[in-house]
């Protein structure tokens, strides 16, 4: 094959480097910044040209995504994304039988970076109460389905009374629970033990573009 122009080469390196790093692929921002690129405009312009040439594959229907023609697909799963984590909305969790509906996307994640939990699904994050912990706004959190949680984990908290989720970090103090934000802006939320239940804690992070 023709020798690549240097920033076609410099953006592939990038890609294959990052996607092996982080399980997903970059960003065009990201692209842009890390190939010190003038502006995404000329990065969407050197990945057609990669894309003309069958070496790499774009959807440009949905965020990140990029494919490296040729790389197996093996050591990846597809996630299910169950719906928004936001106040008044109750998210669906896996039942014995399956899920309690059918997913609204799918996401491609490493088995690595699943560490080898079977019930696993996403949710995309709605607020910025967990932004001191890298979760933003619009991010995905992928997430272990299970009823228990270590003190300190950042957890899908279920509020009975309030029949609202939110997704803070787990801090059981006596009969109550402490359900502390990431954000100093905001207060923590102080719960019965009986009256939250866990549907699940949070093992890794997409973020959003």
């Amino acid at each position: 094959m023709t020798k690549l122009p240097e920033k076609q080469e410099a953006i592939l390196t990038f890609i294959k480097e990052f996607a092996d790093e982080h399980s997903y692929p970059p960003s065009i921002r990201e692209i842009q910044e890390a190939c010190n690129i003038s502006s995404t405009s000329v990065v969407d312009y050197n990945l057609r040209g990669l894309e003309s040439k069958g070496l790499i594959k774009r959807d440009r229907e949905i965020s990140r995504g990029i494919e490296i023609v040729g790389r197996g697909r093996a050591g990846v799963r597809l996630v299910p994304v169950m719906g928004l984590i936001a106040a008044g909305d109750p998210i669906p969790v896996p039942e014995s039988d399956g899920w309690s509906r059918p997913p609204d996307e799918e996401v491609e994640v490493l088995e690595s970076r699943l560490r080898g939990r079977d019930q696993v699904y996403a949710l995309r994050v709605k607020g910025q109460s967990m932004i001191d912990a890298m979760i933003n706004d619009g991010d995905l959190v992928i997430i272990e389905h299970r009823a228990a949680a270590d003190p300190g984990e950042r957890v899908v908290a279920w509020l009975k009374d309030r029949e609202e989720t939110t997704l803070k970090k787990f801090y059981p103090e006596g009969d109550r629970v402490r359900l502390q934000p990431a954000n100093p802006t905001m207060d923590p939320i102080y719960v019965d033990g009986e009256n939250l239940e866990i549907q699940g804690a949070v093992l890794d992070v997409i973020p959003a573009l």
